[in-house]
């Protein structure tokens, strides 16, 4: 797959636009776009059913976790 393409850019009502040519395309149906200098990076919105699929894949803590002290704080006169 080629690295780099020539596009045009065109508008969209007051929107400016490029299509993304097939071998480019991102799955899904969002992104994220932001400007680095004069770069625009395109980047596809993870999933976040990813990270539910790993945590139902995942066994359960079978070992209790330490009892951490949190004591509230004592009032403080600041004035």
């Amino acid at each position: 797959m080629d690295t780099e393409r020539h596009v045009r850019l065109f508008r969209n009502g007051r929107n400016q636009a490029l299509r993304i040519p097939r071998e480019f395309e991102l799955e899904g149906n969002e992104a994220i776009i932001r400007k680095e200098g004069k770069r625009l990076i395109v980047e596809p919105v993870e999933s976040t059913n990813r990270l539910i699929q790993i945590l139902k894949r995942m066994k359960p803590i079978d070992e209790e976790l330490p009892l951490i002290e949190d004591p509230p704080l004592e009032d403080e006169d600041i004035f």
